[in-house]
């Protein structure tokens, strides 16, 4: 008798560690943050939306998506198999306050996968810094890390089902660079292996001096550290499969709206959030249209006015910006 209630634990256990939706596609929530920002940065909402009905056409993935930061209701998490957050992140990251780290290490412990895009990759290193960097890889830290705008020139792409059909580009963005990846990752520009998890570089790119040099947005810099590095590459996007058989990515583009609107860029983020999910990503990646249309729905109310397309991407539209 005991050696089969034992049994049944055990069988319990395991079933508690895959979620299954009621028709048994993989579930993923994803979570946009409160407004930020100018127009066309941050836009959360409008880019989650634009990411949600990229998906639809997916036969094996839910989608299940929130904003203001956090779900409606915490029960949404019972049967998801990933939790994406697109937000603004640092000291008020959606994952640390009102008790939300707690409910994510408990997701977590279940194998659940997590991911994090643009400032939502921003961690204050006493807050969650281990947990960012057991279930990401790493993570932007203020003063280690950088956040410039500029033209970063993805030329190769490994071969992960994150890039199925991902073809080279070039994009102007907020790309954050130098994260604070595990010690095993080094700084994250090869595969790497760590007690059972492994991390795979997916965006590399080598920013140009004058990058480096700054300004970055904030603050402006520049770091001794970032410019004694010059030459060499950086990662804006990568992937970890964890020890316990779950999945995360960090990806740190996302500041401009209007970038949505590049078929790569989607194409590599559709492809994270079905891979994060434990769903099959198509062969040639995630198909999808965007039109410049699509790109003016849904925005945020700001009371500023829409920064000029010739300024984008300029230090000067970050003054009126708080501090990060």
């Amino acid at each position: 008798m005991k050696s089969f209630i034992a049994a049944i634990i055990v069988v319990t256990a395991a079933s508690s560690l895959h979620a299954v939706t009621p028709d048994g596609k993989q579930k993923l929530v994803l979570i946009a943050g409160k407004p930020s920002h100018p127009p066309g940065m941050h836009e959360f909402r409008a880019g989650t939306m634009l990411l949600e009905k990229c998906l639809k056409s997916v036969p094996n993935l839910v989608v299940d998506r929130h904003e203001q930061g956090w779900v409606s209701d915490e029960k949404t998490f019972e049967d998801a198999d990933a939790v994406v957050i697109y937000a603004d992140g640092g000291g008020k990251h959606p994952a640390v306050v009102d008790g939300h780290l707690e409910t994510l290490h408990k997701l977590i412990a279940k194998g659940m996968g997590f991911g994090c895009m643009h400032y939502g990759v921003e961690i204050v290193p006493a807050d969650a810094g281990k947990e960012f960097q057991a279930w990401l890889g790493g993570h932007y830290e203020n003063a280690y890390s950088c956040n410039p705008i500029w033209d970063a020139n993805y030329t190769e792409l490994p071969k992960h089902p994150v890039t199925n059909g991902v073809q080279p580009f070039t994009t102007k963005d907020e790309w954050y660079f130098h994260m604070r990846f595990r010690p095993a990752f080094g700084h994250g520009v090869a595969p790497a292996d760590d007690n059972g998890a492994k991390f795979a570089p997916i965006l590399i790119a080598t920013p140009s001096d004058a990058t480096r040099d700054g300004p970055y947005v904030y603050p402006k810099g520049p770091y001794p550290h970032i410019q004694a590095e010059k030459g060499s590459p950086e990662t804006m996007m990568w992937t970890i499969e964890r020890a316990d058989g779950g999945r995360g990515f960090g990806f740190t583009g996302g500041h401009f709206h209007d970038n949505w609107g590049n078929d790569n860029v989607r194409k590599a983020v559709l492809n994270a959030l079905l891979w994060v999910s434990k769903a099959e990503v198509p062969a040639n990646g995630v198909e999808s249209v965007v039109t410049p249309d699509d790109l003016k729905q849904n925005l945020d109310p700001k009371n500023a006015p829409m920064p000029k397309s010739a300024d984008l991407g300029t230090p000067r539209v970050f003054q009126r910006v708080a501090a990060r």
